[in-house]
């Protein structure tokens, strides 16, 4: 049996197999495999704010074609980006794959069969670094997984909550976001700032000084001329 080690970037793969050789098969999920739903919210509320998830309509092939590798996997390597996506995306394929793995491991049972998830992280692609990735797989990173589906939720919310508020008193198309209405704020803000400016007229002065050491000073602060200045004014420009 061949091990399937599966990362996000088509590039990626192609450069793992290079690497690795015989023995391990390299996929790629071209980004997350499954999503909250297109047409509704997909959050119960009510009920801890539980996302439902979806398989993303045109990935269905991709991930018809990662099944069928995993039935016959020894290992599945999750090898998707070190950060809060890449960590979520390890979940959503472990999930999706778990069953697929299991029915055809029929030597073994469920606990088993867990095992044969391994998740690895590299932070250069060099033979070296997914070689030490290998050789020291780790647990899936939850409370990242969690992080990245709490910002997945709240930005369900306020796009689906907001966005029809926006259509109905502004105009037909507009969009809310987590993000991006916070930074139109800033921007409004800011303007609202710039309109309200009113110019005033103001000098600035490059003196020249001397003081007991004979020594001249230049200044454009008055504070620091006044601190500094002995002697009369020489000349003024």
């Amino acid at each position: 049996m061949s091990n399937l080690v599966i990362v996000e970037s088509p590039t990626k793969a192609k450069t793992l197999t290079r690497f690795l050789g015989g023995g391990y098969i390299v996929e790629a999920t071209m980004g997350h495999l499954r999503d909250l739903p297109e047409k509704k919210i997909g959050i119960d509320v009510k009920n801890n704010f539980a996302p439902t998830y979806e398989v993303i309509a045109k990935k269905k092939d991709s991930l018809a074609k990662i099944k069928k590798l995993a039935e016959s996997a020894e290992k599945i390597y999750l090898a998707t980006d070190p950060d809060r996506e890449g960590e979520a995306i390890a979940w959503h394929v472990k999930e999706l794959l778990r069953s697929s793995n299991v029915k055809n491991q029929k030597s073994k049972n469920k606990n088993e069969a867990e095992t044969n998830f391994k998740r690895i992280a590299f932070h250069e692609i060099t033979e070296t670094a997914i070689r030490d990735a290998l050789a020291s797989p780790h647990e899936i990173d939850m409370p990242l997984v969690d992080a990245q589906q709490a910002r997945r939720v709240m930005d369900r919310l306020v796009g689906y909550k907001l966005s029809p508020l926006l259509w109905k008193k502004v105009r037909y198309g507009l969009s809310a976001g987590r993000v991006q209405s916070v930074a139109v704020r800033l921007i409004v803000e800011r303007e609202r700032e710039r309109l309200a400016f009113i110019a005033e007229e103001y000098w600035s002065i490059d003196a020249t000084f001397s003081n007991k050491k004979d020594s001249t000073l230049k200044e454009k602060s008055l504070e620091n001329m006044c601190s500094q200045v002995t002697s009369p004014l020489l000349f003024m420009s």
